[in-house]
């Protein structure tokens, strides 16, 4: 089997290559320029050597059909495109044309090469917007609240579009917050483990963040890419929401991590109403109950042992 992963140099995109190298496919990679790019998701589990890697512009059509026809793939795990909902708001433009007309382009280009091939969508629970404090399912109604939301929702649909007009192997998966010591710095959960290390090897600063009363479902990313892998072994295509179905405020998550290194979080954090995003999230929450009785997936790593985790990697 060959697997083409575009965005393999992101968090899941790297912990989705190792799965899939170690079930003994040929894997695939795309990135922006891959001649630059340095991969240091690959390179940190030891993979780099191992994925083909190529060039690919997801909003350019002509990129995505010449890499399709190159690599042959008999499954395609779209992730590419813009991650950050905060970074959304500064740049709506790059996000949609990312996100939306790259998984556009993505469909279209399945349907010129091979309609044989089985296409992931990675989809996101900020689709969702506030659920008032109800677990979502993959029935819940859509409500994006940020330019990113926005983005995922259209590919959602889209995916579904195309699933019902043209009979693709095409499938989302609407995944909550999943966390790993590969997730980008400017995360806020990457933000607030490293300075609790930093402190406490002796660093003088302050860790400044906004809102703390918000609430998120957080998973472990290699859980989360075995529950892709899973969806494209199905018979049929359907769309799954993954998530652990635990719900914790960012408070209580910034108090784990400075615990887990023997320290207070109020002496250590200034809350900043400057880091305040345009529009927020309260609460969100998955029901994991559909995966769990058709893939036969369940989340192993919940609060607060994720939290070990990710604070043990960091030091």
């Amino acid at each position: 089997m060959t697997a083409l992963i575009c965005g393999v140099g992101g968090q899941d995109g790297a912990y989705l290559a190792a799965l899939l190298l170690a079930k003994d496919y040929g894997v695939w990679g795309t990135s922006r320029d891959a001649q630059i790019s340095e991969f240091r998701n690959l390179a940190a589990l030891d993979l780099s050597q191992r994925v083909t890697l190529c060039s690919m512009a997801p909003n350019d059509f002509r990129s995505v059909l010449n890499v399709l026809a190159r690599c042959k793939p008999e499954e395609v795990y779209f992730l590419a495109g813009q991650s950050s909902v905060g970074l959304s708001f500064e740049q709506p433009v790059e996000t949609l044309e990312s996100i939306t007309v790259g998984t556009l382009n993505m469909l279209e280009a399945i349907r010129f090469v091979s309609t044989a091939i089985k296409l992931y969508h990675a989809s996101s629970s900020e689709c969702f917007g506030d659920e008032g404090m109800v677990a979502a399912n993959e029935s819940t109604s859509f409500a994006p609240r940020s330019p990113y939301a926005v983005a995922k929702a259209s590919a959602h649909w889209m995916i579904a579009n195309y699933r019902e007009a043209y009979g693709l192997f095409a499938c989302s998966c609407i995944l909550f917050n999943h966390e790993s010591p590969l997730r980008p710095a400017r995360f806020v959960t990457r933000k607030t483990v490293d300075a609790a290390v930093r402190i406490a090897k002796g660093s003088k600063e302050k860790l400044t963040l906004g809102r703390l009363d918000i609430a998120r479902d957080w998973g472990w990313a290699p859980d989360y890419v075995d529950a892709m892998g899973r969806m494209l072994q199905l018979a049929q295509p359907q769309d799954y929401v993954i998530a652990t179905g635990i719900t914790t405020k960012l408070q209580d998550f910034v108090s784990a991590a400075f615990s887990h290194v023997g320290l207070r979080w109020q002496d250590h954090v200034v809350p900043d109403s400057k880091l305040y995003r345009p529009s927020d999230i309260s609460w969100s929450q998955g029901d994991p109950d559909r995966p769990r009785k058709e893939l036969g997936w369940q989340a192993s790593v919940t609060m607060p042992a994720l939290v070990a985790r990710l604070v043990d990697a960091a030091q």
